[in-house]
Formats: C-alpha cells, sequence, structure tokens
C-alpha cells in the first residue's frame, strides 16, 4: 500500500517549505505533510541565485498588499521561524528603491504612489531637484521624476530566508523527501496519487504544486491543468567602484537596468522581454554580452563614477515567468477538487512566499483566503487568458 499523506508539495525551495509550514502552524491543521525536493542542495533554485529584495512599489492592488505583510514578517523572520532554539538572520537591510523615470512616465509614477501610499506604503515622488539633493552622485539630466521607497524595501539573504522556512517545517514535523515527481493519478476531479522517480507512489487528500521554473509547467500538464510558465535565464552581474556613495538604494534605470549595493561593491541585473515559450534549461552561463552591451553603458551614463569599474564575479539563475502577466499563479489548480498551485512569480517569489504561504494553508484548510485576498492570482485568468497588469516589472 502506498505511503499517504495529508498533504504533498512538490518543490522545497521558499514557496513550498513557506507553504509547509504555514500549513503545520495552522491551529486548524494536525495532518501529515511531505515536500517533494529533487535536489536538496537547491545548487539551482532560484531561492539561492536570486538578488533577495523586496518592495512595496507595485501597481496591482494585491502585489502592494503581498509585500506589506512580506516586509513585516521579514522583519520579525527571528521570533517567527525560531526553531531548534536558533533564531534565523537573513541580514535584512532597508535600504529602499528608486525608480527614475522620463515625462512619458510620470503619470504611471503618480498613479501607482497614490495606490502604493493609500495602502500605506512609505514612498515619495522626487522631481529632478530632490533626485539630485538626496543622491548628488546621480546624473538627473534627462530624469523628470523619480520614486524613493522610504521605508519596507531593500534587500537580504534570500537562501537563507528559504532554509529558515525549511528548518522551521521540518522542526514542525514536516517530511522532506528527496524525489522528483513524475506522474499523476486522477480519479474524476480529485488527485489521488503521486508517482515518484524512484518507483514509489504516494497518497493525498491535497497536491500542491510549488516546484518552480519549468517544473510547475510539467507537473501542471501531468495534471491535466496546463500553466504558462517558462523558465527564462537572468544573469547578475557584481562590480566595485573607486569612489563610494553615500545611501545607495536599489535604483530602476529608465533603461530597464538595475543595480544596488553589495558588500564592498555593487550588483546588477537586467531583464529582456522574452515572449517566446521556450525554457532556457540548464544553461546557468552568463551572459557577459549584455553586461558589456546594455549594462555598463546604462551605468556610466547613470553614475560618473562607474565610468571605471572593476568587473567581479557573475552567476546566473532563472525566472520562473508566467508569460501571460508576469504575476504569480496562485490557488486551486484550474477543475481540481484538491489540486493547488503556487507558480510562476517571475522574479518576486522570495519576497511573496510569507503572504502566499500564510494565503495557501488557509485556502487549503478553511476553504477561503482569510488575511488576505489572492484571488486575483487565482488559475481562472491563466484559462480566460484575462492578464492581470502589473506596470511595475522588473
Amino acid at each position: 500500500m502506498a505511503e499517504t499523506y495529508d498533504v504533498v508539495i512538490a518543490g522545497g525551495a521558499v514557496m513550498g517549505s513557506s507553504i509547509a509550514w504555514h500549513l503545520a502552524t495552522h491551529p486548524g491543521f494536525s495532518g501529515r505533510i511531505a515536500v517533494i525536493e529533487p535536489d536538496p542542495t537547491y545548487q539551482f533554485s532560484a531561492s539561492a541565485l536570486s538578488a533577495g529584495s523586496i518592495r512595496q512599489q507595485f501597481s496591482q492592488e494585491t502585489n502592494i498588499a503581498i509585500s506589506l505583510y512580506g516586509i513585516t514578517f521579514l522583519r520579525e523572520i527571528g521570533d517567527r521561524l525560531a526553531a531548534d532554539g536558533e533564531k534565523p538572520d537573513i541580514g535584512l537591510h532597508e535600504g529602499g528603491y528608486l525608480y527614475l523615470g522620463m515625462d512619458a512616465h510620470r503619470h504611471v509614477f503618480e498613479a501607482n504612489n497614490a495606490d502604493q501610499t493609500r495602502m500605506g506604503a512609505k514612498v515619495a515622488l522626487l522631481d529632478p531637484g530632490g533626485l539630485a539633493a538626496r543622491f548628488p552622485w546621480l546624473n538627473t539630466e534627462d530624469l523628470t521624476i523619480g520614486s524613493l521607497g522610504l521605508a519596507g524595501e531593500g534587500w537580504f539573504d534570500g537562501y537563507g530566508l528559504m532554509q529558515a522556512f525549511r528548518k522551521a517545517a521540518r522542526a514542525k514535523d514536516v517530511t522532506y523527501l528527496r524525489n522528483r515527481v513524475t506522474g499523476v493519478s486522477r480519479n474524476g476531479a480529485r488527485i489521488a496519487g503521486i508517482a515518484l522517480d524512484d518507483g514509489t507512489t504516494l497518497g493525498c487528500s491535497v497536491f500542491v504544486n510549488a516546484a518552480g521554473a519549468s517544473g510547475a509547467r510539467v507537473l501542471a500538464d501531468l495534471c491535466g491543468e496546463p500553466v504558462p510558465v517558462y523558465a527564462k535565464k537572468r544573469t547578475v552581474f557584481s562590480f566595485t567602484a573607486r569612489e563610494k556613495l553615500a545611501a545607495h538604494p536599489l535604483i530602476i534605470d529608465t533603461t530597464g537596468v538595475w543595480w544596488r549595493p553589495e558588500g564592498e561593491g555593487f550588483i546588477t541585473g537586467y531583464s529582456p522581454d522574452e515572449p517566446e515559450e521556450t525554457d532556457h534549461g540548464t544553461d546557468f552561463e552568463p551572459d557577459w554580452a549584455l553586461f558589456e552591451e546594455v549594462m555598463w553603458p546604462a551605468l556610466a551614463h547613470r553614475i560618473t563614477a562607474f565610468e571605471a569599474i572593476r568587473p567581479g564575479r557573475a552567476w546566473a539563475g532563472h525566472y520562473d515567468m508566467n508569460l501571460l502577466d508576469h504575476n504569480a499563479i496562485v490557488g486551486r489548480l484550474g477543475g481540481l477538487e484538491n489540486g493547488f498551485v503556487a507558480c510562476g512569480f517571475s522574479g518576486h517569489g522570495l519576497q511573496q512566499s510569507p503572504a502566499v504561504g500564510r494565503g495557501l494553508a488557509e485556502l487549503i484548510v478553511e476553504g477561503r483566503y482569510r488575511s488576505l485576498d489572492l484571488s486575483p492570482l487565482g488559475y481562472e485568468r491563466i484559462i480566460a487568458k484575462r492578464p492581470l497588469l502589473e506596470r511595475n516589472v522588473i
């Protein structure tokens, strides 16, 4: 007889582990949880390779609310995820985000700011004079407006957050199995069994697809409920500059290039538009041409001190990109009565993991979202091909 769990979660990185921990600590849940993770080293997971940042500067109210809760969780992580007598420290640094804009961006910045501040985010709009006063090393000649997060935005150790969720989940008796899901058996509208690559099968009352990148799409196809999620490579480059720049936030340039402080230097990245339905698969080779042709010119134009820099190491990871609208897919998986999904985070997974883990635990146990309504991220919009527009995509 196959071993049976109340909940089986495919994917043991930050999202799967957050869901597992929130379930295990939900007062209305007392069942068995298994997390299926093929690579417990997490060497190539997005959680380990991400730049690890959080912001409130979204345009969608759901995304803003998710991050407002997320920053509270990260600030309190030592108490919330304490396990085995240890309190995790993820090195949260609230250095802020600074979006830079020209004339064409003003109305979007103003509309976004109205929603952000109404919901409680501390975000200020700055004109070129205000930008120059705060950041005298910034070239503002071609800028009209800037949007600066004054609190609740910054960066942290993403791998540390994932490990904190994982350790706290294991301390609550969540079982982690080193395996890969290779098949799903259905009984009408219910998932009845999960086949693993070692030949075993698990029975389950609830199945959650949190596999990330192309794994989430493969599992959704096995369930008969497809998702438009593809693994897209993103490269992060490090560099140092001779001049020290005081009070440097994470900056998103008008070109789409972003950078922020990291240790004694900086890291930088860029997200090219790749709408094609293809995976980057096992390609983890840094795209050095992108740095030379796109990113360094943008850096040097915006900050004179970056005209002469020393490039350092670089690494590449994968976004689980939702090609429909670059927003997460969260909730019930199509017509499945006991199937749930959390994928397609498109680079927002780390910062959204606390709220999504809490929300899915509520949906599974109570049948509804209680703390924060995540239904705008639901699977229904995927079937209807109805994008959830998010203007602030990095």
